[in-house]
């Protein structure tokens, strides 16, 4: 039997604060799991004796922290943090999901040619107003679970019939490298953050505005730049994790 410390309305510490911090308490101790459903907002308020509002704001509180997560016409639940990008190499999608033990899916939204003159492309792609891209656009997954909508641009010069191929179900990495021979040396990545797009947020599975990273790759071979990569991940399954280290005073 769980049992729960009550509030203190003479503490000078508004209830919804208190409820938050009760609330993550119990998360911590591990009563709820990752995506474990929480009580709804009445039950809650029975348990600590306040309002619905104020549960609410507790709620809403956790959630802005990325602690929960509100599933619509489902409830909330404690956020599964397990697909976690730390330190990687300059690897796929698929590759980076097999490395955290997760199993990773694709479905193509979009395949067409497009001209350089149609995108939004950073200069140091290098490419003319006139040259020719695979536009790839698709839905990536996570144990069938939507996690983020990646947009890859590829010049059709450096990998010609790439547009002919069924690219569905198959890691893109792996295709450059069986039929291009390519291999990818480095990339260079900003992480923004910002609301999910109308547009984008059916099939990713949330609400319009939902926190997500927007993410833009440049990614080079032996010979330059090869892939641009525009992505919104969701954020309540997807995080990044660095490490640093101040470098040794000599």
């Amino acid at each position: 039997m769980v049992i729960v410390k009550g509030l203190d309305p003479s503490s000078g510490l508004p209830l919804y604060l208190q409820v938050e911090r009760a609330l993550q308490q119990r998360i911590d101790d591990g009563e709820w799991l990752p995506g474990a459903q929480l009580p709804t907002e009445g039950e809650l308020g029975k348990v600590y004796g306040v309002s619905r509002v104020t549960i609410r704001q507790a709620l809403a509180r956790l959630v802005d922290r990325g602690m929960l997560v509100r599933e619509q016409g489902r409830g909330t639940f404690v956020r599964d943090t397990s697909l976690t990008a730390g330190t990687r190499g300059v690897t796929s999608f698929t590759a980076e999901l097999a490395g955290l033990g997760h199993r990773s899916g694709s479905q193509i939204l979009e395949q067409r040619v497009v001209s350089a003159s149609a995108c939004d492309l950073p200069k140091e792609v290098g490419l003319g107003p006139a040259d020719r891209l695979l536009l790839l656009r698709r839905l990536r997954t996570d144990s069938a679970k939507p996690v983020g909508v990646q947009t890859a641009l590829l010049p059709l010069d450096r990998f010609p019939g790439l547009d002919e191929l069924d690219l569905g179900g198959r890691s893109l990495y792996e295709t450059l490298r069986e039929t291009y021979g390519l291999v990818p040396r480095e990339a260079l990545e900003t992480f923004t953050v910002g609301g999910v797009l109308a547009e984008d947020a059916p099939m990713l599975g949330v609400e319009p505005g939902a926190h997500a990273f927007y993410v833009e790759r440049l990614t080079f071979d032996a010979h330059g730049p090869f892939e641009y990569v525009r992505s919104v991940m969701r954020g309540d399954r997807y995080q990044v994790r660095l490490a640093l280290r101040n470098q040794e005073v000599l």
